[in-house]
């Protein structure tokens, strides 16, 4: 349900979506996004070091760390042993979804049609990822789905810009926006970690009314 991800989310409207070689730079990049304001961030399972790196994330004791691409229940299940409080999947996957309730943890499903979303709204899953939101048509999309699904509120991500995060933050359906331009390849590579306390800051900045 969307108030699971009010809860989680405590005021802040901004999901870094954080990809991660090596779990050396979880605790700096942790500590960065804390002082740039960000309070919620979501660790893709893309890597072989992301497990490692989402367990040592999770341990900051200002940040509410998730698990992004995940796509089974194993790996649901792994993820929050680790310390996720939260389950992302880029797709609708009801072997998760139950998985999820069984461990308490809430599952953000994502939704590309009104379709995925008609059987996440059936699973109780009223809090949806819209993703890939920009390249599925971005606002015009959301607008389309949040009309008849006045019940739904979507986290978007994927392709979204810091100049067009205000454009989604504003509308009623939108409970926060996920991306990745916080934690860019090259500043996590160089560990530039200040630059990416930049980042963080200015996008709290700017998701603000």
């Amino acid at each position: 349900m969307s108030r699971e991800f009010d809860a989680l989310l405590s005021g802040t409207r901004i999901i870094p979506v954080i990809t991660l070689h090596s779990a050396a730079s979880a605790q700096p990049l942790a500590q960065a996004l804390s002082d740039g304001g960000i309070r919620c961030a979501e660790v893709t399972l893309r890597t072989p070091a992301s497990e490692d790196a989402l367990r040592a994330m999770a341990e900051h004791p200002d940040l509410v760390v998730g698990a992004g691409t995940v796509l089974d229940a194993a790996q649901a299940e792994r993820a929050v042993e680790a310390g996720a409080r939260f389950v992302v999947s880029p797709g609708l996957d009801t072997g998760i979804a139950d998985r999820c309730r069984s461990l308490g943890v809430p599952y953000l499903p994502g939704t590309a049609t009104a379709g995925e979303l008609m059987h996440a709204l059936k699973l109780g899953r009223t809090a949806v990822k819209l993703f890939p939101a920009e390249q599925l048509g971005g606002l015009d999309l959301l607008n389309a789905l949040a009309a008849p699904f006045t019940q739904a509120r979507f986290i978007p991500t994927g392709g979204i810009s810091p100049e067009r995060m205000p454009h989604y933050l504003a509308h009623p359906a939108v409970l926060a926006v996920g991306g990745s331009w916080i934690t860019p390849a090259a500043l996590l590579d160089s560990g530039d970690y200040d630059g990416i306390r930049r980042l963080a800051a200015q996008a709290v900045e700017r998701s603000r009314p």
